[in-house]
């Protein structure tokens, strides 16, 4: 978040708005199909979260010094500051709502605030956010109730939205709302951007220059491993890859794809083949996993490893090359079918 330690959110950049988050390849009852996060007309109501502990209420607000994820913070300079930064906000919110003027470096500082406390139930109970699927726009800088939520979605005190457009992506249950601020979003929107258009340019040389290398890569990155042998047409190579790494294919996460896609790309000739090799004898049962968690190459009762890539530097090794040369063969035959 953009903002000087002394002067909080007031400092904050960029327009700051509350969006849906919409997700297309996610179903939400049909909506999906019409780039929609809720129906016309249907809103989300939260209150802030609180937890309970001997039937006090401490409310996530983002405004509590004492709460563990900053007296949990290691360095003492990054938690000092933390402090005086919630203190500064408090002292702020306090004297604008309130009429309560407290010195920020006053040892008594907590006693003297009225309204902020974290287990004040009656001014917090009253704290909810309302959105709908047009962006709720917050002006921090004028109206300190906005410039209270955005301190407590930074929190974790609405489950309804994320505190940024990635925290929405990488959640395992989508929110349905996420905190836009302007400049953090498009950055994180273009950073994924950059990654799918290297791994575009990436496909597209290799379908250009190196197809039987573009073979392996589909062969290691792909479920479906099986389905591609010499006679594919390139074409149905490049469709299937232009998908995977977009994420319509077997990884759903755009992110992941691309990345994945490109760090295939980058693993040598030898790896590239064997991975491919190993992976398709797996498939095609040339392998087999005994009970000591150990698995054998079966014609010849050769333990490989514990897994893939443990089998792939087994077979590296100069000394399994007649191993090596007749499971080659055997997996061969079914890429020149």
């Amino acid at each position: 978040m953009s903002f000087t330690k002394v002067e909080g959110f007031l400092k904050e950049k960029g327009a700051i708005t509350i969006k849906p988050y919409f997700n297309d390849r996610v179903e939400n009852m049909g909506l999906e199909k019409y780039g929609l996060a809720l129906y016309d007309g249907v809103f989300h109501e939260e209150q802030l979260a609180c937890l309970e502990n001997n039937g006090i209420k401490r409310y996530l607000t983002g405004l509590n010094e004492f709460a563990p994820d900053v007296k949990n913070i290691k360095d003492p300079e990054t938690r000092e500051a933390r402090i005086k930064e919630i203190r500064i906000a408090v002292a702020d919110l306090e004297k604008e709502l309130a009429a309560n003027v407290i010195e920020v470096d006053d040892p008594q500082f907590w006693n003297k605030v009225k309204l902020l406390k974290p287990d004040n139930d009656e001014f917090w109970s009253k704290i909810t956010i309302r959105c709908g699927n047009e962006p709720l726009f917050l002006d921090p800088k004028n109206d300190p109730y906005d410039r209270i939520k955005l301190y407590a979605i930074e929190a974790g005190g609405f489950s309804i939205v994320a505190k940024s457009y990635e925290d929405a992506k990488s959640r395992s249950k989508s929110s349905k709302f996420f905190l836009d601020k302007f400049e953090e979003t498009v950055s994180s929107k273009t950073e994924l951007k950059k990654l799918r258009n290297k791994a575009l340019s990436e496909l597209q040389k290799l379908y250009e220059k190196n197809i039987s290398k573009l073979m392996y890569v589909a062969k290691i990155v792909d479920i479906a491993s099986a389905q591609y042998k010499k006679s594919t047409p390139h074409d149905v190579i490049y469709d299937i890859m232009d998908k995977y790494i977009t994420g319509e294919g077997s990884e759903r996460s755009a992110q992941r794809a691309a990345q994945t896609f490109l760090d295939t790309c980058n693993l040598d000739m030898e790896t590239l083949k064997l991975k491919a090799i190993v992976k398709d004898a797996l498939y095609y049962k040339l392998f087999m996993t005994r009970t000591d968690g150990f698995i054998y190459y079966k014609e010849k009762q050769a333990m490989l490893g514990r897994n893939q890539a443990e089998i792939v530097e087994f077979l590296k090794n100069p000394l399994q090359e007649e191993i090596l040369v007749d499971i080659t063969k055997k997996i061969e035959k079914y890429w020149n079918n």
